[in-house]
């Protein structure tokens, strides 16, 4: 990659002259040198474990080799780095520095939900492009007609449809129940990545004719969540749906093994359970079995099926960040750093500087609307296009695509869409320690 990243409030320097242009007017310097681009993600505290550092780093790989293949007309990228600490204050205090000192046109990143919903109305008042690679709400979008707000990924409605489609197509020869007798709990850190996912799981439910016999919040940061591992025993879920980070589904995790709580499955979705890497460090072969609902890391998809040449692509992201962080699975975050960021360089920068010269948000953004990558067209196998202003859900891609996957020995397989998925495994094996006995 061209230059070194910088601390929280430093830059990286992308070639001779870098320091000159930061002081040039951004009139002028948007016609040339380096194109500035904003990456806040939380690189400490606890959301750094639970996926925002894969997703940092997989935006790195990505302005790296794009850097490499010419950036835009032998302009590079350059990447002003936010660490928001895993704390919405501190991202809102770092995005006022981005807009402000830094005097950006477009930031990306944002990986809590969290987070987003108060930025995007901050960003959308600066007439400033926000480009979300993770944070999945549904909240942050939904009916709020932002013009200047993207997501290519997907939107927690579409986890919540992913979970229950795949319980109810498999209840019957599975599990041996009808999909309407099969007990689902919900439960969910209660800020609003985790409200969301569980408002769509029980609309989900409902128009399916399944049964939630419980639906709780917690804080994320609970101490304790053994009267939660109480009441679930009390009502005998069969299967468990839970929305966490990395902290709560640890402690959960734990509580429910010594309270003696046991099911047929436990699906999570996204976030604490994207990190299979530290589940299985953590938890061993307790976690074999698990469900994950998150839009697919690249490696487990067929990439014969995917566009001519993203393939190719997404063996060079998975070389470059293996060697660099040592992963053989990465997290499916990573995955989403890198598609996500480079959907915005190659089909949002590029046709925006090539046509005007430079960067404005307004440039921006009429590029991200006009974008048109069909399915199969990126590493994670979505397509591109955003839904427009004056509709429910302006600034989402209507072409993004989640997957249940199932935990085993450390790897993440595909269960569902039945279509491109292997056989699950349900229920959980006797033997394992959170089966039902």
């Amino acid at each position: 990659m061209t230059g070194a990243i910088s601390t929280r409030r430093g830059v990286l320097q992308a070639g001779a002259g870098a320091a000159l242009a930061a002081s040039v007017p951004a009139s002028v310097r948007s016609q040339s040198g380096p194109l500035r681009v904003g990456v806040m993600t939380d690189l400490s505290g606890p959301f750094a474990g639970a996926g925002s550092q894969p997703l940092f780093w997989g935006a790195e790989v990505a302005i790296g080799l794009f850097n490499e293949r010419g950036g835009v007309g032998g302009r590079q990228v350059q990447i002003v780095s936010a660490d928001s600490q895993s704390r919405a204050e501190v991202a809102i205090n770092e995005a006022e520095r981005l807009l402000g000192q830094e005097q950006l046109e477009v930031v990306t990143g944002i990986y809590s939900s969290a987070h987003a919903v108060p930025l995007s109305g901050r960003f959308e008042q600066a007439k400033k492009i926000m480009w979300i690679t993770s944070a999945i709400a549904t909240a942050v979008l939904k009916d709020k007609n932002l013009h200047y707000v993207f997501r290519p990924t997907v939107h927690s409605d579409q986890y919540a449809e992913a979970s229950v489609s795949f319980i109810h197509e498999h209840a019957k020869a599975r599990l041996g129940m009808d999909p309407e007798k099969v007990r689902l709990a919900v439960i969910y850190e209660d800020g609003p990545y985790g409200s969301g996912v569980a408002a769509g799981l029980e609309v989900q439910a409902q128009q399916k004719h399944m049964s939630i016999v419980m639906k709780e919040a917690y804080s994320a940061t609970a101490p304790d969540l053994s009267t939660l591992v109480t009441k679930l025993r009390r009502e005998r879920a069969d299967i468990i749906l839970h929305v966490g980070y990395n902290p709560d589904i640890t402690l959960f995790l734990r509580q429910a093994k010594s309270g003696g709580l046991r099911f047929k499955a436990l699906i999570g979705h996204g976030a604490g359970y994207s990190q299979i890497d530290k589940l299985s460090e953590t938890f061993g072969a307790d976690v074999n079995g698990f469900c994950n609902v998150d839009p697919a890391a690249t490696q487990m998809l067929d990439w014969t099926k995917l566009a001519p040449g993203v393939g190719d692509l997404a063996r060079t992201f998975l070389q470059r960040y293996q060697e660099k962080h040592q992963s053989n699975d990465p997290p499916t975050h990573a995955s989403m750093g890198f598609g996500n960021t480079w959907s915005f360089l190659e089909y949002v920068l590029k046709p925006a500087v090539m046509k005007t010269g430079g960067m404005a948000a307004d440039a921006l953004r009429e590029a991200a609307l006009a974008a048109d990558v069909p399915m199969g067209g990126t590493i994670q196998g979505n397509g591109v296009k955003f839904f427009g202003p004056g509709t429910a859900m302006s600034g989402q891609n209507e072409r993004s695509v989640a997957v249940v996957m199932q935990f085993d020995n450390g790897k993440s397989k595909v269960v569902w869409p039945t279509a491109i998925g292997i056989p699950p495994v349900l229920p959980l094996p006797a033997g394992h320690a959170y089966a039902a006995r």
